[in-house]
């Protein structure tokens, strides 16, 4: 079997999470501070991106992070260049049978119409082949929705799945993140016509066209348990949005079939000063209280 289908069958049929490790540039400064690194510590963003790529190597070679609870990775552009223990990251990743995954958008549109479409995406057939070759299986891309505005949901969603065929095209799985803003004041009104139009357009895939969907979690326990029996969706996952470990676990373990893919909530108690062993306590508790709600 190969590779991809090894990967395509791991993500559909294995018990795990998503642990997303893909902050780029504007949210990097934000994550080393909250591991206990002050912007005053480097210069430039050379110095930044090799912070944080050995944040995400110690993250990645701690012994506590294997395949036997995390399913996938998601990465920033520089990680899956750089190499973990002189081997390149995917491979490294795929010999703890972990799936790697590429965040691809470019960031954000400014705010119009309660939302943030993302920016164009140059050169994303050359991006998609390359990540390709190197052993990625999908891809991220992430929009973003503060506030109700039906023709503006729409278009989140319709640029999301248009990016997707592309990406389905040149051989690998898109995860669609149309993130909802957990402080929406009408975010159940919001959720509502986000999961018609999304339905609408996994209605427009044929059968070999093949997505992921990267979700707030919904303010109605199980409101996306069809989208995770659909016949074109791999996957559903969860983003943590904001909430802490605590809500974002709680959250999850109501929903049924939908695994998480958390940042914030599955790094939030490291810091650079903590011991090995103290590291490896603080990450194994995170991984397993995730791994828990992801299954339940």
């Amino acid at each position: 079997m190969e590779q991809f289908e090894k990967q395509l069958k791991r993500m559909q049929e294995g018990k795990g999470f998503i642990a997303a490790l893909d902050q780029s540039g504007g949210s990097t400064p934000k994550a080393l501070l909250g591991y206990g690194i002050q912007e005053s510590a480097y210069n430039g963003e050379e110095e930044m991106y090799e912070l944080i790529h050995t944040m995400r190597s110690r993250v990645i070679t701690n012994e506590s992070f294997t395949g036997d609870k995390i399913l996938g990775v998601i990465l920033f552009e520089k990680t899956l260049n750089s190499t973990i223990e002189e081997i390149p990251t995917t491979e490294y990743l795929w010999k703890k049978n972990i799936v790697p995954f590429l965040k691809i958008d470019k960031g954000l549109e400014e705010k119009e119409f309660e939302v943030q479409l993302m920016k164009a995406i140059p050169h994303l057939d050359e991006i998609i082949q390359d990540a390709k070759k190197k052993g990625v299986f999908g891809t991220k891309m992430r929009s973003v929705i503060y506030g109700y505005n039906r023709d503006s949901i729409t278009k989140i969603v319709q640029q999301q799945f248009n990016f997707a065929r592309v990406i389905i095209e040149n051989g690998l799985v898109p995860i669609i993140e149309p993130e909802v803003d957990i402080h929406a004041h009408n975010k159940k009104e919001i959720e509502m016509t986000l999961k018609e139009e999304i339905q609408h357009q996994l209605g427009l895939l044929n059968t070999s066209q093949h997505v992921m969907l990267k979700l707030t979690l919904p303010s109605e326990d199980n409101f996306y348990h069809e989208l995770t029996l659909h016949p074109q969706v791999v996957r559903v996952v969860a983003l943590s949005g904001g909430y802490d470990i605590d809500e974002a676990t709680d959250k999850l373990s109501k929903n049924k079939g939908v695994i998480a893919s958390f940042s914030r909530a599955l790094l939030d108690d490291l810091r650079v000063n903590q011991s090995d062993a103290e590291f490896t306590k603080t990450l194994s508790t995170a991984i397993d209280r995730i791994y828990t709600a992801s299954i339940t």
